[in-house]
């Protein structure tokens, strides 16, 4: 593919994502048992350019996935940990007075997020002021302090983990903030078979690491390969469509949209499934979208940027199902 959006032949390029992306796979799975659908949503954010929520109960791996994969790309990385107490400053970094060799300097000094991979750690426990800080970042790739803007690292990938909205002592994050994160992935509870295996690996004398198979540069190429990966008419349309059903003040919106969303999916549920797409496309060794690639993350893509009205949650209708009634509509 070439620089200019332009087709040619790259079976080679194809074919090396698709190796470095199993070869990355296997590596997380050297040290993650199981969770198949939160590891597949890690690589496609990361190789998308885009930013996970990862949803589930204390104790299912969720922290260490993302540790695992800084490893795994010997990137930079960067964790917050979220307490009600946290300020922004505490995120985004602070302007200081510097003392050295007797010389005092005012200057900024960076706070954890100028990191390739940024965890943020039960972050519906930080207050709302403290996730809003993190909106710029999300979306422009910088920090503003004052009148001062610093970019951030490239590549930037915030992975962020949060428990279930109904714990006690969260703070659901806002539409505005959930409508940023590429996909949002449910971390499930383990197996029997999964918790037999996690203690044969984490009850010995060794514990399981990732070896180290890429780097930042072939992350940054692999993004900007998979933006060159075209997408036809029919996909286009597909995804499109999809959007535009579940949105509930709209004629092509589907009977449980209209009657139980308060909200539906933006503009940028659009682009996430366009890109989580052609990364599928590229991991399969193939240069072109298929609707399967896209059926099979529009979950992740669309569960957290759909709102239910009153009148949904008390009758138990779930995300889930509007988007199953609005994939079924667009068959």
């Amino acid at each position: 593919m070439a620089r200019d959006g332009t087709v040619r032949e790259t079976a080679e390029e194809v074919a090396r994502f698709a190796a470095d992306y199993k070869a990355l796979r296997e590596a997380l799975g050297r040290v993650i048992v199981g969770q198949e659908d939160a590891v597949r949503g890690t690589l496609l954010c990361l190789f998308a350019g885009g930013h996970l929520l990862l949803e589930g109960v204390p104790g299912t791996g969720k922290t260490l996935l993302v540790r695992t994969l800084a490893k795994a790309v010997n990137l930079t990385f960067g964790r917050v940990q979220c307490t009600p107490d946290l300020m922004p400053a505490d995120v985004l970094g602070t302007w200081m007075i510097h003392e050295e060799d007797g010389k005092r300097t005012f200057g900024f000094r960076h706070g954890p997020v100028f990191a390739n991979i940024l965890l943020a750690d039960e972050v519906n426990r930080a207050t709302p002021k403290t996730q809003s800080a993190l909106l710029e970042a999300m979306e422009e790739r910088q920090v503003t302090a004052g009148s001062d803007t610093f970019p951030l690292p490239r590549p930037f990938v915030l992975l962020a983990t949060q428990n279930p909205i109904e714990m006690e002592g969260t703070f659901p994050l806002p539409e505005a903030q959930m409508d940023r994160f590429l996909l949002k992935a449910l971390v499930s509870s383990p197996s029997v078979e999964e918790i037999e295996t996690i203690l044969e690996r984490t009850t010995t004398e060794t514990l399981p690491q990732a070896p180290t198979v890429l780097d930042g540069e072939r992350v940054l190429a692999m993004q900007a390969l998979a933006r060159q990966v075209p997408l036809g008419d029919r996909a286009r349309n597909w995804i499109a469509r999809l959007v535009y059903a579940t949105r509930p003040d709209t004629d092509g919106s589907v009977d449980l949209a209209r009657r139980y969303l308060r909200y539906g999916a933006s503009a940028r549920a659009a682009q996430a499934l366009a890109l989580c797409g052609k990364v599928l496309a590229l991991a399969d060794g193939r240069a072109a979208v298929s609707r399967d690639d896209l059926r099979s993350v529009a979950q992740a893509a669309l569960r957290h940027r759909i709102v239910l009205n009153f009148e949904g949650e008390a009758e138990g209708i779930t995300t889930h199902a509007v988007i199953e009634q609005a994939l079924e509509a667009v068959r």
